[in-house]
């Protein structure tokens, strides 16, 4: 296959994409910072693709940049999520659309904070522990929770989340746009 012709095809695949994950034009320019018209001329082929475009766009899909450019010959339903590691916990996506809430399984390892800071941002959070414990403090609360446990809250109320021990705790959460950029994004 002839450079043209790849090119040709990455196209498609950026709209079918945005399709499967239920995405407008204005999500994925919102998230990306890349213009609505821009990313319409891209999906349509009538502007070439390049690595300044296609990176945050692939970050956006979470695919790898060479699903962008050359995709496999049929659908692969397997997800391939690349874990995320900040601040020491792990970070695995569970959710492929741009915007909106996105749910994450989070490896939590133990940790020894004498004086955790609690934080405040925009938005809400809801945690699931599957395994371990968590120890949340919540305003003027403190709370260990075990498998099975949920809670949801208002970001704004100061907060931390740690790991107390014995083991590493598995966790789902949900976060929205806010609560994503400050758990996952850098």
């Amino acid at each position: 296959m002839d450079d043209e012709s790849v090119l040709r095809g990455v196209g498609p695949r950026l709209r079918q994409l945005r399709l499967e994950r239920e995405a407008t034009l204005g999500d994925l320019a919102e998230e990306t910072g890349i213009s609505l018209s821009t990313l319409s001329r891209l999906e349509s082929g009538q502007r070439k693709p390049t690595l300044e475009l296609l990176l945050p766009l692939a970050r956006a899909h979470r695919v790898a940049l060479d699903e962008l450019v050359d995709a496999p010959e049929t659908g692969d339903p397997r997800i391939r999520s690349k874990p995320v590691v900040r601040h020491g916990r792990t970070f695995i996506s569970l959710t492929r659309r741009p915007g909106g809430l996105q749910s994450y399984k989070i490896l939590m390892p133990v940790e020894d904070e004498p004086s955790p800071a609690l934080r405040t941002h925009e938005g809400y959070e809801w945690l699931y522990v599957l395994s371990g414990r968590v120890r949340l403090l919540l305003g003027t609360r403190d709370l260990t929770l075990g498998p099975g446990e949920v809670v949801e809250f208002d970001t704004r109320t100061p907060h931390w989340l740690g790991n107390p021990g014995p083991t590493v705790t598995e966790a789902l959460a949900i976060f929205g746009p806010q609560g994503e950029r400050m758990h996952v994004r850098s």
